[in-house]
């Protein structure tokens, strides 16, 4: 298969992924979201969707990268297996968070995504550079979502 095709592949991929997310925050934003109190420098609701959708792209071209680009072998197959794991936990995240309503457990699960991308990126960077470097936009708005994540659990004590 020729690269174009792997990329449309796996950015259509990762925006329907991306999309289920969506589709559990929708739910949640007018009726708890909304009241909640918020840290310093939460962006409008707005800003989150086109964000996600940039960013979910990125990762899409990432793996169509290493997909297209990386050759067989033990290397390629950690660095897939480890972006499945990651894309689990950033799938658990919106759900539990939004829809479970457990911030404290939300707030884990991006330590441990914020933990996975650095790995990610630093073993990417090795086998294929500009799959790495397309990480790292992610890789800030993930770091982000925590501070964001854990602002609104110690302002809102309530969700403890």
């Amino acid at each position: 298969m020729k690269f174009i095709p792997r990329l449309i592949l796996c950015i259509v991929i990762m925006e329907i992924l991306g999309g289920l997310g969506g589709y559990v925050t929708a739910a949640s934003i007018a009726d708890w979201y909304a009241p909640l109190r918020k840290p310093p420098g939460t962006p409008p609701n707005f800003v989150f969707g086109p964000v996600w959708t940039l960013l979910y792209g990125m990762i899409g071209a990432s793996i169509a990268l290493v997909w297209h680009h990386v050759p067989a072998g033990a290397p390629k197959r950690r660095v897939l297996f480890l972006g499945g794991m990651h894309l689990l936990l950033n799938l658990a995240w919106s759900p539990v968070f939004f829809g479970l309503h457990q911030v404290a457990a939300a707030l884990i699960i991006l330590c441990l995504m914020v933990i996975t991308a650095a790995v990610m990126i630093q073993w990417l960077l090795r086998l294929q550079r500009t799959a790495g470097l397309l990480w790292m936009p992610y890789f800030l708005w993930i770091s982000y979502a925590t501070w964001l994540n854990a602002g609104i659990l110690l302002l809102n004590p309530q969700l403890l």
